[in-house]
């Protein structure tokens, strides 16, 4: 009996697949450069950039008696600014995770002329130096600002006030929430949303029981960073604030302040205890974010 002829083709590939290497599943999980150099140096740049930062920060603060911190970090002066700074950003957070999921949303959803001129607006906090910022908005709400002469004779004064320091919060924040959440609408199936309203849901239902679940650990985020900007902004808030003591006088300021007079250690104190009580806060959310996102694939 004569043997098959063998077409050149399957010579070929045959060759082809004896001499590929064998790549073991060991060492397909490697990612150039490899795990330890990676983590290495990933360690090396947290430590450089982060740790000691604020390894010295919380070194100088040692320096204080137990007496001397708690009465640097208790003064009425700074438990006012503590209380306008936090908040303030947490009102601002929170209204920029309402207001930016809408704009997320209109520019996702939505096709309307200059949408490309709206999207690359919501940038604009991120491009434009926080001083500038500042000074606009005070122009803006000052009382003979272009805002500000129609809202004073209604009773409403922004620049120089608590409100003043919402509202540049409010505009520094509004990105991190816009373009956290902007992706993940774009990713969602609208399938599921076509299968619900087929189903007899109405938009009310659909919304919180299809849209919202999937948005929000998004909106944790945005929240998150928002409000994270927003505790230690300086320079948008200086100007429209006023900076009067027990007023509008925020956090950040107040350490400025305590340099200026060359108290070190005073600056610092104030500085750990915002360092410290914004950690719990982010770490919070992160849990409640971690929690969401496992409850969602379960």
């Amino acid at each position: 009996m004569s043997a098959s002829p063998v077409s050149p083709t399957s010579s070929i590939a045959n060759t082809a697949l004896n001499a590929a290497p064998v790549v073991s599943g060991r060492g397909s999980k490697r990612v150039l450069p490899g795990f330890h150099l990676s983590l290495g140096f990933t360690l090396f740049y947290l430590a450089l950039i982060v740790l000691i930062p604020l390894s010295a920060v919380f070194l100088k603060t040692f320096t204080l008696t137990w007496d001397g911190f708690v009465a640097a970090v208790t003064s009425p002066r700074v438990v006012a600014s503590y209380q306008l700074t936090f908040g303030a950003s947490l009102l601002a957070a929170l209204l920029n995770v309402i207001f930016g999921g809408i704009v997320a949303w209109v520019l996702v959803r939505y096709k309307f002329p200059g949408k490309r001129l709206v999207d690359a607006l919501v940038d604009l906090p991120f491009a434009l130096p926080t001083a500038v910022a500042g000074i606009a908005l005070t122009t803006l709400y000052a009382p003979n600002g272009w805002l500000g002469r129609w809202l004073e004779p209604l009773g409403i004064k922004v620049a120089f006030t608590p409100l003043g320091v919402l509202v540049a919060l409010t505009f520094i924040g509004l990105p991190f929430v816009v373009r956290t959440v902007q992706p993940v609408l774009e990713d969602a199936e609208r399938e599921l949303e076509e299968a619900a309203a087929s189903l007899g849901a109405s938009r009310l239902q659909t919304f919180i029981r299809v849209i919202f679940p999937t948005v929000l650990p998004a909106l944790l985020t945005g929240f998150a960073l928002s409000f994270a900007r927003a505790t230690g902004e300086y320079g948008s808030v200086v100007f429209i604030a006023g900076n009067m003591p027990m007023v509008s006088e925020i956090t950040p300021l107040f350490i400025i302040t305590k340099l200026e007079q060359y108290d070190y250690a005073g600056a610092t104190a104030i500085a750990v205890v915002m360092l410290v009580v914004s950690f719990i806060l982010l770490l919070t959310i992160n849990l409640l974010q971690a929690w969401t996102r496992k409850r969602g694939r379960a």
